[in-house]
């Protein structure tokens, strides 16, 4: 590709004097005039400065989500925390999974959801589990399937949940968390926390 040489950049912007106008990008990579002189470069000047100060406020944006992320991850590992201590100091998991953790956890509904048959826990036909995770340890849900099957009397208030594996040798499982709050169970908290959450259940179970 030939570059065009200064006359001809210089005919092809007289030629189409709007150009810059319509490209505002390329005001961030050219060099200001050291002096303004008269209406249209002080206008060329203002643009740039424009373009600079839209930059800035985009990335300022971006740093304020991250920043809004990172404090939303770090409040859910907070609450992950008391409920790991919770499962250690229970004495009947079940009745911790979910009579204690929704309130820990601030969500609406927990429940232990099993391939199997045990006392107070959700029975799921063989191979729901993989079916609904698909190999994953967490999935968060903005559209909830199943409702009634994970949820039981709590699928009224179904808007958003997260099935997490709870990983073992024995029947296939996850707990079903449910929120009506979507911040709740925001993907941006991250998912490392809940999959520890569902580890620790699982150890809890073994006990």
């Amino acid at each position: 590709m030939t570059l065009p040489d200064h006359e001809g950049v210089e005919a092809f912007l007289r030629a189409n004097p709007s150009w810059l106008a319509d490209n505002p990008d390329l005001y961030r990579v050219l060099v200001p005039p050291s002096r303004v002189h008269g209406e249209v470069l002080a206008d060329h000047m203002a643009a740039m400065v424009k373009a600079e100060r839209a930059q800035a406020a985009a990335m300022a944006a971006r740093a304020d989500d991250v920043l809004a992320a990172g404090r939303a991850a770090a409040d859910l590992a907070g609450r992950v925390q008391e409920a790991v201590l919770a499962l250690l100091r229970a004495s009947d998991t079940m009745d911790c999974v979910t009579g204690e953790l929704p309130g820990i956890l601030a969500l609406d509904a927990v429940h232990l959801c099993m391939e199997a048959w045990l006392p107070g826990v959700r029975p799921l036909p063989l191979g729901l589990v993989e079916q609904l995770l698909g190999g994953r340890q967490v999935l968060y849900r903005d559209s909830v399937t199943q409702a009634r099957r994970l949820h039981a009397e709590a699928a009224g208030l179904a808007g958003h949940d997260a099935l997490v594996l709870v990983p073992g040798a024995g029947p296939a499982a996850l707990l079903a968390l449910l929120a009506r709050d979507d911040q709740m169970l925001d993907p941006a908290r991250g998912a490392g926390a809940l999959a520890f959450l569902g580890r620790a259940v699982a150890a809890a179970l073994g006990r």
